[in-house]
């Protein structure tokens, strides 16, 4: 019997306090499918891989597109899936509130809301209003009733502003504010990550990988660790580099080896 979607969200929540996994993150519903056949416990939605795989650079889908995208994901697997939900798709709280619950009716485990309003002169919501919005969509995930974890992102080292200060601030009050799990991409150096997980605990932190293995950063206290678009760009750099050969050279060569048999891999699935 296929989970419901209220196991999968108890399995999400229970998944952040035993231990440190890694959630991958798929760009449509045939990696989604992989990734569960390899063995992973959760999934994550790629803001970046999805445009990509529209034929789109990152924060250029519409809403509904991505409701869309998540609905796929959701349908194609049998384990939690959380949603890259960019910065809610609006400035206002109100906004805010009403698209997570359309988030909500897609079937996630989970969701994020980050920080980033992607103005070239003011690329960080303000305090306050980052605040606010947070709270508006926790409201939202608690009028539901559906049990949706919550996870806080805060966008300053992604979005041109690296004040580690602001924004372990920041974190410190999506926490305070109602958030499960906190998440700051682009930090880096282990006593980054470290003040965070401090300065939120007992709330699990979320970090974006970039060379430090599991076994450290579980050290370090992080219970999630994600991928962000990198699989999607692997994918599509090997597809790029095998097209440059025929294209240019006419070698087959990097297509020679292929041998996985999809067929199998998605019957496979299926039955199981």
């Amino acid at each position: 019997m296929r989970p419901t979607v209220a196991d999968k969200r108890q399995i999400f929540r229970e998944l952040h306090h035993t231990g440190c996994f890694v959630i991958p993150n798929p760009w449509d519903a045939g990696s989604a499918a992989i990734l569960q056949s390899l063995g992973f416990k959760a999934l994550a939605s790629s803001s970046a891989g999805m445009a990509w795989s529209q034929a789109r650079p990152d924060y250029n889908v519409a809403r509904d597109d991505v409701l869309a995208h998540l609905t796929a994901l959701c349908a194609a697997t049998d384990i939690p899936v959380n949603a890259d939900f960019e910065n809610g798709f609006a400035d206002d709280p109100e906004g805010v509130a009403r698209n997570v619950a359309l988030a909500i009716d897609t079937g996630v485990a989970g969701l994020s809301v980050e920080d980033s309003s992607w103005a070239p002169d003011d690329p960080l919501y303000d305090f306050d209003l980052s605040v606010a919005r947070l709270v508006a969509a926790r409201k939202a995930i608690d009028d539901s009733g559906s049990d949706v974890f919550l996870t806080a992102r805060s966008e300053g080292f992604f979005a041109g502003k690296p004040d580690f200060d602001d924004m372990l601030a920041r974190i410190t009050a999506y926490a305070e504010a109602g958030a499960d799990c906190l998440y700051a991409p682009g930090i880096r150096e282990e006593d980054q990550i470290a003040a965070v997980v401090e300065a939120v605990a007992p709330k699990p932190v979320n970090v974006l990988t970039f060379g430090l293995s599991v076994e450290t950063l579980r050290k370090l206290g992080v219970r999630r660790i994600s991928v962000g678009g990198q699989l999607a760009r692997s994918a599509y750099a090997d597809l790029i580099r095998a097209a440059t050969g025929i294209v240019e050279n006419g070698d087959f060569s990097a297509i020679q080896g292929s041998h996985v048999n999809m067929n199998n891999l998605y019957e496979t699935y299926r039955e199981g």
